[in-house]
């Protein structure tokens, strides 16, 4: 049911799709990027001081930083679906003509 309604709104305004796509993949840079850096200090606080840091919340902030990984993930879905769908679009209407 929902599929069918964001079809219905998507399916004549391609450049709506665009829009989303460009907004996903700069939202997927943008986390990716904060990603890599707060995950490369968290492994080397881990590896400087051991598991004692568990105790200032580094495992807490470690699990969070796996959800935004799987958050980043769900961006990237997000652009790749609406680039399907644009290609696909853009190939009926080629057909047609």
């Amino acid at each position: 049911m929902f599929r069918f309604h964001v079809v219905k709104l998507l399916s004549p305004r391609w450049w709506l799709v665009f829009l989303l796509a460009g907004v996903f993949f700069m939202a997927f840079g943008a986390v990716s990027y904060n990603l890599f850096r707060l995950l490369q200090a968290n492994i080397w606080l881990f590896a400087e001081h051991g598991l004692m840091v568990i105790a200032e919340g580094a495992l807490e902030q470690l699990l969070e930083l796996t959800l935004m990984g799987y958050a980043s993930l769900l961006l990237w879905l997000g652009f790749k679906a609406c680039e399907g769908w644009l290609v696909a679009t853009l190939m009926q209407y080629r057909s047609r003509d």
